[in-house]
C-alpha cells in the first residue's frame, strides 16, 4: 500500500517504527526517516474497550505539505491528554496518514483507517478536493468525518451527510468578508484574482464573487489560476500585475502564497492583498516570503497567533507552548497551523466527554452536533463554538487582521458569517 506516515499515540515504538520502515518506499525514504525521527508518544496503548481509535489524514507531503502541521498540532494534544489520563481512563489512540493532497492516496488511506484500523472516527483532516473525494465513502459506512480543516460549505450538509461535519468558518463567508472590504474601503478599485483550479479555489471565487454582487463583479479586471502540479505561478502574477489591478485575492495554499508574496514584491506591485486564512502563518509563510514583503496584508483569522508577544502571559497559550515543545520537538511551536491542529483535537475531546460511557459512531456524532457555547482558550475572544442537528458549521466568527511587517493586527469588527455561506 505504501504508506507514508502512520503515526500512533501509543504501542511499542520500536515494533511500530519497523512495520513504518516495511512499507516505505525507497523513492520516500529520505522523508519518511524525517518524519519518523519526531518522538513517538509513550502513553500506554491500552486494551480493547480502554482506548478510543481516532485517525486522520494530512497532506505531510505534496504541495499542500506545510498543512501537515495540522497533524502534528493534534497529535501532541492527544499525546498529552493520554499522558494526562486520557477520557474517562480511556486513551486516545490517534493514527494519522499521509494523503500526499492527492485525492486517490486520500481515498487509499481513509479506507484503510475505517477498514483495517477500524477507527470510531476521522478527525481533522486537512484538504478541500481530498475530504470530497471520501465524503460519499464516508456516510455509506456511517462513519463520522468531523471537524474537517476545510472550509467548503458542503460540509455544512446535515440532511444528506449526517456524517461529515466541518470546522472552520467556509471560505466562501470569508471571502465575502474581503469582498465586502473592498467595496467599503478601496477607493476605484480594480480587482485581481488568483485561485487554485479546484474546490478550494473555486470556494473563493464563489463567496468573493457572491460578496461584490452583479455591479461589484464589474470591477473584476483579471482572474488566473494555477494548478498543484505548477512549479511556480511567477507568470500569473505577472499576468494581474499588468492588469492594472490594485486589489489581488489569492485564493492558495502555502507553497503558492509564498510564491505570490514575493513575487508581487519583486515587481513592486503592492495591492491590498488578501491572503487565506490557512495560508497566513507567519512562521510558515509570510517568514519564507519576507516580512518586508508582506507588509500590508490582509487576512481573516478566528484563532491566537503563537508567534505574537501580546500573547506571551495568556494561559492557554502558554499551556500549547509546553505541550508542542515536550509531544512535537522536531515541529515549529510558533506556526499558526499547529494552532488549528490543537484546537481541532480540543474539540474533539469535548465531543468525546459528552459522549460519556457511550462511546459509539452514532454518539459522537450526536454530541458533535450539540456544542454549545464551547470556549477554546485559543482562539479569539468572542468566538465559540455551536453545532446543532441543523447547523454544522462549528465556527461562525472571524475577525480581518492586517500584516505590519512583525505580527497580524487585529481591526474592524467580529464578524457573524453564519448567513454568509451558499
Amino acid at each position: 500500500m505504501g504508506l507514508l506516515y502512520p503515526m500512533e499515540t501509543g504501542g511499542s515504538r520500536e515494533a511500530a517504527g519497523v512495520a513504518r520502515m516495511v512499507r516505505l518506499s525507497v523513492s520516500v525514504l529520505a522523508l519518511a526517516l524525517f518524519l519518523f525521527a519526531t518522538p513517538s508518544w509513550s502513553a500506554d496503548q491500552g486494551q480493547p474497550g480502554n482506548e478510543i481509535k481516532l485517525g486522520s489524514a494530512q497532506p505531510y507531503s505534496g504541495p499542500a505539505s506545510p498543512t501537515g502541521a495540522l497533524g502534528f498540532g493534534a497529535q501532541a494534544y492527544f499525546a498529552a491528554l493520554n499522558a494526562k489520563g486520557g477520557i474517562n481512563g480511556r486513551k486516545i489512540k490517534y493514527i494519522t496518514y499521509d494523503s500526499a493532497y492527492s485525492p486517490p492516496r486520500m481515498f487509499e488511506v481513509t479506507r484503510r483507517l475505517v477498514e483495517q484500523d477500524h477507527v470510531l472516527a476521522v478527525v481533522g483532516s486537512g484538504g478541500t478536493p481530498t475530504n470530497a473525494v471520501v465524503w460519499k465513502y464516508m456516510n455509506e459506512h456511517k462513519t463520522p468525518q468531523i471537524f474537517i480543516w476545510s472550509g467548503a460549505a458542503r460540509w455544512g450538509d446535515p440532511k444528506g451527510h449526517p456524517w461529515t461535519m466541518g470546522w472552520v468558518p467556509t471560505y466562501q463567508a470569508e471571502a465575502r468578508i474581503y469582498a465586502a472590504y473592498v467595496l467599503q474601503a478601496v477607493k476605484q478599485p480594480k480587482i485581481a484574482i488568483l485561485y487554485q483550479n479546484d474546490d478550494y479555489g473555486k470556494e473563493y471565487l464563489v463567496g468573493f464573487k457572491d460578496g461584490l454582487g452583479p455591479a461589484g463583479q464589474k470591477l473584476i479586471v483579471s482572474e488566473q489560476s494555477y494548478e498543484t502540479t505548477d512549479a511556480s505561478i511567477d507568470s500569473q502574477i505577472v499576468n494581474l500585475k499588468n492588469s492594472g489591478a490594485n486589489v489581488l485575492l489569492a485564493a492558495t495554499v502555502p507553497k503558492y502564497e509564498v510564491q505570490a508574496i514575493r513575487k508581487a514584491y519583486e515587481l513592486g506591485w503592492h495591492p491590498v492583498h488578501f491572503v487565506a486564512a490557512i495560508s497566513n502563518g507567519v512562521a510558515s509563510v509570510l517568514k519564507p516570503a519576507g516580512l518586508e514583503a508582506s507588509k500590508g496584508l490582509i487576512t481573516a483569522t478566528f484563532v491566537k497567533d503563537p508567534s505574537d508577544p501580546k500573547y506571551g502571559n495568556d494561559k492557554g497559550m502558554r499551556e500549547y507552548l509546553e505541550v508542542i515543545k515536550k509531544y512535537n520537538p522536531r515541529g515549529n511551536p510558533y506556526d499558526v497551523l499547529e494552532v488549528f491542529g490543537y484546537s481541532t483535537a480540543q474539540t474533539m475531546e469535548q465531543v468525546l466527554r459528552q459522549c460519556g460511557d457511550d462511546i459509539s459512531k452514532e454518539n459522537i456524532m450526536r454530541q458533535a452536533a450539540n456544542l454549545h457555547n464551547v470556549k477554546l482558550p485559543l482562539l479569539l475572544p468572542g468566538i465559540r463554538i455551536n453545532t446543532s442537528p441543523t447547523d454544522f458549521y462549528p465556527i461562525k466568527q472571524l475577525r480581518l487582521a492586517r500584516f505590519d511587517g512583525q505580527r497580524w493586527v487585529l481591526f474592524g469588527k467580529l464578524y457573524d458569517t453564519t448567513k454568509m455561506h451558499r
